[in-house]
C-alpha cells in the first residue's frame, strides 16, 4: 500500500476500467515512442551541406530527421528576408520582450507596476521604431514585407495577446452595461466576429479593408493582419471575461455599492479581480489557441514561422522525402516549448490563487 507500489494501484490500476486504460495507452505508447524516436535521434542526420547527406543509401537504408536542413535554415525560420546586416535589431527586440514578460510575470519581482509601464508602453513603441527602422535616427526603414519566421509569429501573437484582455474586458461590461445603445453595439460585435473564422476576419482585414479607405491611408499588409487578430481575440476573451463576472455572486455588488463605490471604482478594486481570478485557465487556454492560430496569417500572404519552413521545404537543395518531416517536426516543438509553457505558468499561479488548486 505504500511506495511505488500503492502509487500504481491508487492512481493507475485502482479499477479495472483505469486498469484497462493504462494497458492500452502502455501498448500505444510502446507502439509511437520507438519510431519516433528512430525518427527524430537515432536514425537522423546531423550534419551535411546538401540534400545528398538526407538521401538513403546503400550504407544507410534508414534516414530519419535531416536536421542538417533545419540548422542551415534555422536563421531565415527566425527572421525571414529581414536584411541580415540589420538582424540584431531583432534580437534586441527579442531581449526586450523577454525582459519585459520575465519582470511582470515573476510574481515577487519589485515593481511590476513599471515592469507594465515598460511592456506594454515602452516594448511597442520602441519595438516598432527598432524593426520598422527610422531614418531620422540612423535605422534605416524595412519594409513589413521582408519580415517572417519567428518574428511574425511573436509579433503577431504578442499584439493579439496584450490586446485581447483589455479589449475583450471592456466589451464584456459593455455587453453587461444597462445602457441600450452599448449593449447592443457590443452583443453584435462580439457574436458576429464569433461567428465567423478567424481566416475570414484576415480576409476581410486585408482584401476588404482598403477599400473603404483612401491608398494613402490603407495600412500595410501585416497591420491588417495585426488588427484582424486582436478583434478576433478579443470578442472570445470577452466571452471569457463575462463567465467570470457571472460566477461573481452579487452580494459582491451590493457591499461595492454599500461602501460607497460608484461603477468604475467597484469594477477595477471589487470586481473585475475577482472575476479574472476566478477565470485564469480559460485565458490561458484563450492566450495558448491564440499563438497556435498565428499560423493562419499565412492565407493573406504574410511569412510567419510556418510558412518560412513551407517554403524552405521545397528548396531543389535539401528537397528530399524526410525534409518537410523534419521542417514540421521542429515547427511542433517549438510550438509545444512555448504552449506547454504558459501552460505551465498559468498553473502555478493558479495554486498561488488558490483557484482550480485540486487537479
Amino acid at each position: 500500500m505504500t511506495g511505488i507500489t500503492g502509487w500504481l494501484r491508487a492512481n493507475l490500476f485502482s479499477s479495472l476500467s483505469n486498469s484497462v486504460l493504462t494497458v492500452l495507452i502502455v501498448i500505444a505508447l510502446v507502439l509511437l515512442i520507438p519510431p519516433l524516436m528512430r525518427f527524430l535521434l537515432i536514425d537522423a542526420v546531423w550534419s551535411g551541406a546538401d540534400r545528398d547527406a538526407c538521401l538513403a543509401s546503400d550504407a544507410r537504408p534508414e534516414v530519419g530527421a535531416c536536421w542538417a536542413f533545419v540548422r542551415e535554415r534555422l536563421a531565415f525560420f527566425i527572421y525571414g528576408s529581414y536584411p541580415i546586416d540589420q538582424r540584431w535589431r531583432v534580437d534586441l527586440f527579442f531581449v526586450m520582450l523577454a525582459i519585459g514578460a520575465a519582470w511582470l510575470l515573476w510574481l515577487e519581482a519589485p515593481r511590476r507596476d513599471l515592469a507594465a509601464a515598460y511592456l506594454f508602453i515602452v516594448v511597442p513603441i520602441a519595438s516598432f521604431v527598432l524593426l520598422y527602422g527610422w531614418p531620422a535616427i540612423g535605422l534605416a526603414q524595412v519594409d513589413t514585407a521582408l519580415w517572417g519566421g519567428v518574428l511574425v509569429t511573436i509579433v503577431v501573437a504578442s499584439i493579439g495577446i496584450v490586446a485581447s484582455l483589455p479589449l475583450g474586458i471592456v466589451l464584456a461590461l459593455g455587453r453587461r452595461s444597462s445602457m441600450p445603445a452599448i449593449k447592443v453595439l457590443s452583443i453584435a460585435f462580439i457574436e458576429f466576429v464569433r461567428g465567423v473564422p478567424l481566416i475570414t476576419v484576415l480576409f476581410m482585414a486585408s482584401v476588404m479593408l482598403p477599400l473603404f479607405v483612401p491608398d494613402s491611408w490603407s495600412p500595410d499588409k501585416l497591420m491588417r493582419a495585426l488588427v484582424a487578430v486582436a478583434i478576433f481575440s478579443a470578442a472570445y476573451m470577452a466571452e471569457v471575461v463575462r463567465a467570470g463576472l457571472q460566477a461573481i455572486p452579487r452580494g459582491q455588488y451590493e457591499a461595492a455599492r454599500a461602501l460607497g463605490l460608484s461603477y468604475w471604482p467597484m469594477m477595477r478594486l471589487v470586481v473585475l479581480p475577482q472575476a479574472l481570478k476566478a477565470t485564469v485557465p480559460n485565458i490561458v487556454n484563450s492566450y495558448v489557441a491564440l499563438f497556435k492560430d498565428t499560423t493562419l496569417v499565412f492565407v493573406v500572404g504574410i511569412f510567419d514561422f510556418l510558412k518560412t519552413i513551407d517554403v524552405a521545404g521545397v528548396d531543389p537543395k535539401w528537397a528530399t522525402p524526410v525534409t518537410s518531416a523534419t521542417g514540421y517536426a521542429f515547427a511542433a516543438i517549438f510550438y509545444l516549448v512555448f504552449c506547454y509553457s504558459m501552460s505551465r505558468y498559468a498553473k502555478d499561479v493558479e495554486r498561488r490563487l488558490d483557484v482550480g488548486a485540486r487537479e
